[in-house]
């Protein structure tokens, strides 16, 4: 699911990032500002918004039961709300990495082809990698560890919707030496992901410099 939610996160985050950072239009201040609203958000909070906008009887529920569709209590509400929490922090990363670019280079590469779309894919992206990589990894990292908000909307159904962080919780009662395995598992994970952002992070402003 962590991954469903990174892949999700970095098809719509990354345009996004994209057009905020080379775009100018009125209310973009409070845009920029929703955007970041899950990451200061409780998890808690965030799994209760999520529920009250999918459940049976909420904002879209009435809608998706026209189709059939349950969310809550299912392996998708885990991915939306792995995704809700964490592209944030993918999206922050890629908005600053195509600040940062050479505008001079980008200008160059839109005087030489006059599609966007090919500049954006051939010059942009491989200009701000870095950061849209370091960002997707966390990420990710970020989705393998939510709990609060997957516990609010999806439940803790094993086999469905129970995530690590969640059976650990559930393990700590009835076999805590399992719990902590998982829990070092998660530590090594996390630690890893971290060495590799900060890796890359100084090759990226080593490069600048």
């Amino acid at each position: 699911t962590s991954a469903v939610a990174t892949l999700i996160a970095f098809v719509l985050a990354v345009p996004t990032a994209y057009f905020m950072a080379t775009r100018k239009f009125p209310g973009k201040a409070f845009i920029d500002t929703v955007i970041d609203l899950p990451i200061v958000l409780p998890p808690a909070v965030a799994g209760v918004a999520l529920l009250y906008a999918f459940a049976p009887k909420g904002l879209l529920g009435p809608l998706l039961n026209m189709f059939g569709l349950v969310i809550p209590g299912y392996t998708i509400a885990v991915i939306i709300a792995e995704t809700f929490v964490a592209s944030p922090f993918l999206l922050r990363s890629a908005k600053m990495g195509f600040e940062n670019m050479d505008q001079d280079i980008i200008n160059s590469a839109k005087i030489l082809t006059g599609s966007r779309l090919r500049v954006f894919f051939t010059v942009s992206l491989p200009l701000a990698i870095r950061a849209v990589t370091s960002g997707t990894m966390m990420t990710w990292a970020r989705a393998m560890g939510e709990f609060g908000a997957t516990l609010m909307f999806a439940g803790n159904l094993p086999g469905i919707t129970q995530t690590m962080p969640l059976a650990i919780y559930t393990l700590l009662y009835s076999d805590p030496v399992a719990g902590v395995m998982l829990s070092i598992i998660l530590i090594v994970i996390s630690f890893s992901i971290l060495i590799i952002i900060k890796l890359l992070e100084q090759k990226r402003f080593g490069r600048k410099k």
